[in-house]
């Protein structure tokens, strides 16, 4: 059986980031490592958070977190996350909901936890 720790680490496997920092050694520039790092050490944050909290927690903790998360991601370079970008930053932020037993298609209108907050 899989844990509530397995199910949220797993969401690391849809992490864009690694091919963003391909893309700026194909002359992207504005994906430094620099950039990629911060926008992984946000969501790396995210789950480690969610985890801490534990399955068992209110939907309005969990909620909180990825409130967190998805503010601190407004103050990342905006031209860091441009339309593909936001995209893949939204489903990530779903599947991570799904993993930590929230339904995304509560949120936003329908639009998922991200839209909440998010200025991307």
């Amino acid at each position: 059986m899989t844990t509530y720790a397995q199910k949220l680490n797993t969401t690391k496997q849809y992490y864009p980031f690694a091919r963003w920092q391909e893309m700026y050694e194909d002359g992207l520039e504005q994906y430094t490592e620099e950039n990629c790092a911060e926008v992984k050490a946000i969501f790396d944050t995210l789950i480690s958070d969610l985890v801490t909290l534990g399955e068992d927690a209110s939907e309005a903790d969990k909620v909180a977190l990825f409130q967190k998360a998805i503010e601190a991601t407004n103050e990342v370079d905006e031209d860091v996350i441009e339309t593909g970008e936001r995209e893949e930053l939204c489903e990530l932020t779903d599947s991570i909901a799904v993993a930590c037993g929230l339904d995304p298609r509560n949120y936003g209108d329908g639009e998922g936890l991200a839209s909440e907050w998010r200025e991307w």
